[in-house]
């Protein structure tokens, strides 16, 4: 059975970081993605790393500030948030899609507000 469980929101201060996790179940070496969801905003890819972190995508809101990494060992994907707007408030996701089904975890609120 797949889950996914991500941890690390909080609220903290614009320029601020945060690193969320997403600990996987269920399976392994896949790619593996983190989602965003804004209030009142559609869900959007954040950034995508490969099952061997081979290739990665960014959305260019990001780049510069997000980092995606993963531990194969602990079957753990993280992604470091760093100088943090208030843009950023969002829940973020996490995201496989596996042998053809979509599977996505419960989320983390981030919310950035002095």
């Amino acid at each position: 059975q797949v889950q996914l469980v991500e941890s690390g929101g909080g609220l903290v201060q614009p320029g601020g970081s945060l690193r969320l996790s997403c600990e996987a179940s269920g399976f392994t070496f896949y790619a593996m993605s983190w989602y965003r969801q804004a209030p009142g905003k559609e869900r959007e890819l954040v950034t995508t790393i490969t099952s061997a972190a081979g290739a990665i995508y960014y959305a260019d809101s990001v780049k510069g500030r997000f980092t995606i990494s993963r531990d194969n060992a602990k079957n753990t994907v993280y992604l470091q948030i760093n100088s943090l707007k208030p843009e950023d408030t969002a829940v973020y996701y996490c995201y496989v899609a596996f042998r053809g089904q979509n599977y996505w975890g419960q989320g983390t609120q981030v919310t950035v507000s002095s």
